[in-house]
C-alpha cells in the first residue's frame, strides 16, 4: 500500500502513539496516507478508536513480529 510519510512511535506507550499520530496528520493534506509503526500492545484498540472518532480513516493494519503497522487515510 501507498503511502505518504511514515511515523516511528516503536518503545512509546499510551498515549504517546496517538499523541504523535495526532501531531503527525495535522501537517498532512486531506487523502494523504500516514504509515505508523508501534509496538505498545494497546495500540490496535487505540488506533481503532481514534479512527472511529475523527475523520480520519483506517485504511489497513496488521503486525509482524511484534510490531504493529497502522495506514491512517487524514480526512477533513
Amino acid at each position: 500500500m501507498h503511502y505518504d510519510q511514515e511515523l516511528d512511535v516503536t518503545g512509546l506507550n499510551c498515549p504517546l502513539p496517538i499523541l504523535r499520530t495526532k501531531r503527525e496528520l495535522v501537517r498532512m493534506e486531506t487523502g494523504q496516507v500516514l504509515r505508523v509503526l508501534a509496538t505498545d500492545p494497546h495500540s490496535v484498540v487505540d488506533f481503532l478508536a481514534f479512527t472511529e472518532k475523527t475523520p480520519n480513516r483506517m485504511v489497513e493494519y496488521w503486525d509482524e513480529e511484534g510490531v504493529y503497522y497502522f495506514l491512517v487515510e487524514k480526512g477533513e
